[in-house]
């Protein structure tokens, strides 16, 4: 693994923004004015601690502009809330979405930030009658309202979690049709797509999503691309990421640049067959 102290020179994230957008993204910036594909995804795909993640990775084998739209702990909403973005997405070759969990997004129960999604802001009348006595003032970020829920009570955390599966497909559905340009649905995981046993928890992210939700999902993308990380590039944990010691618990908890490698052979494979069917 790659350190570097507190205070001195660490990765360049070159923070740049686009057009019609409030957000900072990774840069260096790219020139939307030619042929390109667009990232849409959360912290793997904007590749917190990673050198070169998996959009960089893709442009410099295909040879083609690849735009950097991820940013951290992004739900459907930061995408569905920024006209930039699908801005910038509609005027792209193709858009590769990485599969945000269901637990960063409003829904009937609670609402998040509309950019920083992982921010819980409020609960409804709703999750108020569902879970009586809870104090909703305790929590700030959406995973720990949820273990805190499922925890203490798992029955009712289960409708919870129906309503956040079927907010998802109705909101991941609604991202595709607004970009209104071929989708290829990335699925970068620690582990396959499951169905829905094992629900009662706060696990991995994508979190709550299962293999029926994404079949569900209308208009469907064009390619659903399987980028599920294999034993031995997990094994190789935080080699060759750069942070400092104090981000070392975050690092542990992402994507190294093994599994970011893996990711990418995965897209050029899928992407290069998109593309030339365009011509």
């Amino acid at each position: 693994m790659t350190y570097e102290k507190q205070g001195a020179a660490a990765l360049d994230y070159f923070p740049c923004r686009y057009a019609g957008s409030k957000h900072s993204f990774r840069g260096p910036r790219s020139q939307l004015d030619g042929d390109y594909v667009a990232f849409l995804g959360g912290t793997d795909t904007y590749g917190r601690f990673i050198p070169r993640p998996f959009p960089a990775l893709v442009g410099d084998r295909l040879g083609l502009t690849c735009a950097n739209l991820g940013w951290m702990n992004a739900g459907a909403d930061a995408f569905l809330n920024d006209p930039g973005v699908l801005a910038a997405a509609r005027g792209a070759r193709a858009v590769v979405l990485q599969v945000p969990g269901a637990q960063n997004m409003s829904n009937r129960y609670y609402a998040v930030h509309p950019r920083r999604n992982d921010r819980f802001v409020e609960a409804s009348f709703l999750m108020r009658r569902v879970f009586p006595g809870t104090d909703f003032t305790e929590f700030h970020f959406t995973r720990h309202l949820l273990s805190t829920l499922a925890q203490d009570a798992p029955e009712r955390f289960a409708i919870l979690v129906a309503e956040l599966q079927f907010a998802w497909v109705a909101r991941i559905s609604e991202l595709i049709r607004q970009i209104e340009r071929p989708v290829l649905l990335l699925w970068f995981a620690d582990h396959a797509p499951r169905d829905a046993s094992g629900m009662d928890h706060v696990g991995a992210d994508p979190l709550f999503v299962t293999p029926e939700m994404i079949a569900a999902l209308k208009p469907a993308p064009v390619e659903v691309i399987d980028a599920t990380v294999s034993p031995a590039a997990l094994a190789r944990g935080t080699e060759g990421m750069v942070f400092s010691e104090i981000e070392a618990p975050a690092a542990s908890e992402v994507m190294g640049p093994a599994a970011h490698a893996e990711a990418a052979e995965r897209i050029i494979a899928h992407l290069a067959d998109v593309l030339a069917l365009q011509g």
